[in-house]
């Protein structure tokens, strides 16, 4: 019984390491897109988000997008260092928001459930989002100067091009 809830908790670890490096990989796109549309369209200006290296940290479309917009080597590089000193500072939000999950999941096997106490790990779970969000919004700022208007306005494009796409797939209209 050890071994599986360890190798529950191994799967667990692995799976959200997966899942926040493809998140990561997608907020890059995302908010890149996002900042350079209205950068290009307000006026044409220098400053974008994630990994670097071929495989920014893991995630794989984020190599693809910075070969989509031509990122020199050493862009790809400085971007490289930019995501991985941020997954380096948030190895302690990580940590806490799996004790926190840990915590959530025992107290659903309580009888009675104290809702009390599932409300304030909801909010002790939002605090540790919001250091994520913030800290990775300043890596995404950092590694937006490091790609020139063009590129970023590129960037802005394909993330239009992709939510097209999603949208289709999901049967809805195009925005």
């Amino acid at each position: 019984m050890t071994c599986t809830a360890t190798t529950t908790t191994t799967t667990s670890a692995s799976r959200w390491n997966r899942s926040a490096q493809r998140l990561l990989a997608t907020g890059l796109f995302v908010a890149l897109a996002g900042a350079f549309v209205m950068n290009a369209e307000a006026a044409p200006m220098g400053a974008g988000m994630h990994h670097g290296g071929g495989q920014m940290m893991g995630g794989m479309g984020a190599g693809r997008m910075l070969d989509a917009v031509g990122a020199s080597a050493e862009q790809r590089s400085q971007i490289k260092t930019i995501m991985e000193t941020a997954r380096s500072d948030l190895k302690p939000q990580r940590d806490t928001a799996k004790a926190l999950n840990d915590q959530m999941r025992t107290l659903f096997t309580q009888t009675p459930v104290d809702a009390n106490a599932a409300e304030a790990l909801r909010q002790q779970k939002l605090a540790v989002h919001d250091q994520v969000s913030r800290r990775m919004l300043q890596a995404m700022v950092a590694a937006s100067a490091v790609l020139t208007p063009e590129q970023r306005a590129k960037l802005a494009e394909m993330a239009t091009q992709r939510r097209a796409r999603m949208e289709r797939h999901r049967g809805a209209a195009p925005k």
